[in-house]
């Protein structure tokens, strides 16, 4: 992988947040990568639980002050950058005070998930967009995880679509047993077809489940990776009834080799 550019896109990462499969493997993989002479570029959420002073986290001037369209309303973009000690990795976090001040990920104290998911999701995606492009680092590789960065595939398929920087990007997405149960709000599609994206490519959205939200990214994917060793059986089978390389699951004891011969072999040459 030496050389090559992989942008890792999550909604989770260790050590901002606690360590679950999804922000295990978004450290493990770009660690790896990194260690074999790539570049990366990890993005996040900034949620309001990440502790800025302990991660040292500061905000990037130069980068920040765009303002998103959020379902026609403006939403100040801020970009904050951190460093994960002892390897040499930068992370830029997407920020807002409207999403992403509250103490909280993605449920309040209840369990219950917040109303405006759907929203944070469509400002994460076209956050980490826009910051790429202020920073001219063209990947080789986008690589997404979580599905709070789920619309990131959609959005650089459909709505980016003329955007030169990313014409060679090829974009991975792994999908985890990680989900939610119900929906985000009933009203995302339209949110979504503010953008100008058209309402056959964002059906599914019609009810944003787990699920369809997955499968918006795998249809906007060139490559899935099985993130978790048994995944909902309707995206199981979604999964392997797509005309497109997939990797099986692997443990994060022995990924390495496997996800550098599938970004190698599979990805890159596809």
């Amino acid at each position: 992988m030496k050389d090559k550019r992989i942008l890792y896109v999550s909604s989770e990462v260790v050590p901002y947040l606690p360590e679950t499969e999804i922000s295990s493997m978004s450290f493990e993989a770009p660690r790896m990568v990194n260690k074999q002479g790539g570049q990366i570029r990890i993005f996040m959420p900034r949620f309001g639980n990440i502790n800025e002073r302990r991660h040292q986290l500061h905000e990037v001037i130069r980068l920040s002050g765009i303002n998103l369209v959020i379902n026609d309303l403006d939403m100040p973009l801020i970009i904050k950058v951190a460093s994960i000690p002892k390897e040499r990795i930068q992370v830029y976090f997407i920020d807002n005070e409207e999403y992403f001040k509250r103490k909280a990920t993605l449920t309040d104290e209840d369990g219950n998930l917040f109303p405006d998911n759907d929203e944070r999701a469509i400002f994460f995606a076209k956050g980490v967009i826009e910051t790429v492009k202020k920073l001219n680092w063209a990947p080789d590789i986008i690589h997404v995880n979580g599905w709070l960065a789920s619309l990131l595939p959609l959005y650089l398929k459909e709505f980016y679509k003329t955007e030169p920087l990313f014409t060679e990007s090829k974009i991975v997405t792994s999908v985890y047993n990680q989900s939610f149960d119900g929906t985000l709000d009933k009203n995302m599609i339209d949110k979504v077809a503010f953008d100008g994206l058209e309402k056959d490519i964002i059906k599914p959205l019609e009810n944003p489940s787990y699920s369809n939200l997955m499968k918006i990214a795998i249809d906007n994917s060139d490559a899935i990776i099985k993130g978790s060793q048994e995944l909902p059986k309707d995206l199981d089978e979604y999964i392997d009834a797509a005309s497109k390389p997939v990797l099986d699951y692997h443990s994060i004891e022995e990924f390495a080799d496997p996800y550098t011969e599938f970004y190698t072999t599979q990805v890159l040459n596809n």
